[in-house]
């Protein structure tokens, strides 16, 4: 990463900095080393993952998915340098602005995960941090850093599920919206009722475990 470089924001599995590439401006997510992991079993654990992005991160481009462009990979330093779409604002940030058109945003954001999981594809940490929205409407998805590939049922369930979680937690007074991105999501995946049981059991599941305590 170059030194005039940015760091903008830092998770779990890695920071993200803004930056150059070839001359444009762009987004580069590096990952971090595990102290607490085996060097050598971290490094193939952390070029495994980069490599999983990448390939999400396309696989959700051929499936008609928006999401950044990757511009390079650079292995030896564990980073990612992606297209910077700065003409877009998180879906968090959308939804507590109260944009016009937010119910249409979102019905808009659950096609895209209808696509993502026609595909088979589990995105793995879906938040309204994680989901841009660019100037005229469209979603991105971002950050496919914990995604996989599975036909099974039971993990699209949870990844709906984990996306309900955080969207009940941030906005927990818009359950409406979260309707709009279920009904979406119905309307491009057509295996969705067989999801919204699984759902529906999961949801079940994580309440008897908060009852247990």
């Amino acid at each position: 990463v170059s030194t005039q470089s940015t760091g903008i924001k830092q998770g779990a599995e890695g920071r993200i900095y803004e930056t150059t590439f070839m001359g444009r401006p762009c987004l580069a997510k590096v990952r971090f080393k595990k102290a607490y992991r085996h060097p050598i079993l971290d490094e193939k654990l952390t070029q495994r993952r980069l490599t999983q992005e990448c390939r999400s991160i396309q696989k959700g481009r051929a499936l008609g998915v928006r999401t950044p462009t990757v511009y390079f990979v650079d292995q030896n330093s564990s980073t990612i340098y992606l297209e910077y779409l700065r003409d877009s604002i998180v879906l968090k940030d959308f939804i507590d602005q109260q944009s016009d058109g937010v119910v249409t945003v979102c019905e808009a954001v659950g096609r895209e995960l209808g696509k993502l999981h026609s595909g088979d594809l589990i995105h793995g940490d879906l938040t309204t941090s994680n989901i841009l929205i660019m100037t005229d409407g469209t979603p991105v998805i971002i950050d496919f850093g914990l995604s996989t590939t599975s036909a099974l049922v039971e993990d699209k369930g949870v990844d709906l599920y984990v996306l309900e979680k955080a969207f009940l937690s941030t906005h927990p007074s818009c359950e409406e919206l979260l309707e709009a991105i279920w009904v979406g999501y119905r309307k491009s995946y057509s295996l969705h009722k067989k999801i919204f049981v699984k759902l529906d059991e999961i949801r079940l599941r994580g309440r008897k475990r908060s009852m247990v305590g």
